[in-house]
């Protein structure tokens, strides 16, 4: 089965791929964290993306189409996938069905997780994560000022750079922009 979830950030694209993955025993290929562990690598394409994910733009198309190609053809993804937060434009839906045709395979289905701005910026904004393992945490700005160690590793919990107020809206902005589009497609 090979699957798509959409939304916004935030939207808990992330939290339902976990229950997709027992479900239905295929792997979960989420670009933002992909993309994530190349920055903490600090590979030429982790230098790459840096920028653009500081400022909550899109990574650009042709360099994401080329992630996505070289993932797909890994041996666990030829019995199905979960992609989270690809594609995350029309040109990119456009190269993933031109992709997939190519392997034989299509898209079974797309899961739209419909969330209100004010839902996605709240959510963000009190969104914290461990640096070992990636657990995610939500808290309270209270809660937040005396940080727990994440309860799985024990490792320090911190805010993702694209997670602050002003770059949270900016991320949704372009998320209506230039995925939303894609409820059409």
């Amino acid at each position: 089965m090979n699957l798509i979830l959409f939304g916004g950030p935030g939207a808990g694209k992330g939290t339902q791929t976990g229950s997709l993955i027992e479900t239905y025993h295929i792997p979960a290929i989420a670009t933002g964290d992909m993309l994530r562990a190349q920055r903490r690598a600090e590979s030429g394409l982790g230098e790459q993306v840096k920028g653009y994910m500081d400022r909550g733009e899109l990574v650009p198309d042709t360099l994401m189409i080329d992630i996505i190609r070289t993932r797909l053809q890994e041996p666990d993804a030829r019995n199905g996938f979960i992609l989270d937060g690809f594609p995350r434009t029309v040109a990119q839906a456009e190269a993933l069905d031109a992709m997939l045709d190519q392997l034989g395979r299509r898209v079974d289905a797309v899961i739209y997780l419909r969330v209100s701005r004010q839902v996605l910026i709240d959510r963000l904004s009190h969104r914290y994560c461990c640096r070992t393992c990636g657990a995610v945490y939500t808290f309270t700005p209270q809660q937040a000022r005396d940080l727990p160690r994440c309860t799985a590793d024990g490792g320090e919990l911190y805010q993702r750079p694209d997670d602050r107020p002003e770059i949270v809206a900016h991320r949704i902005d372009v998320f209506i922009t230039h995925t939303a589009p894609l409820i059409d497609y």
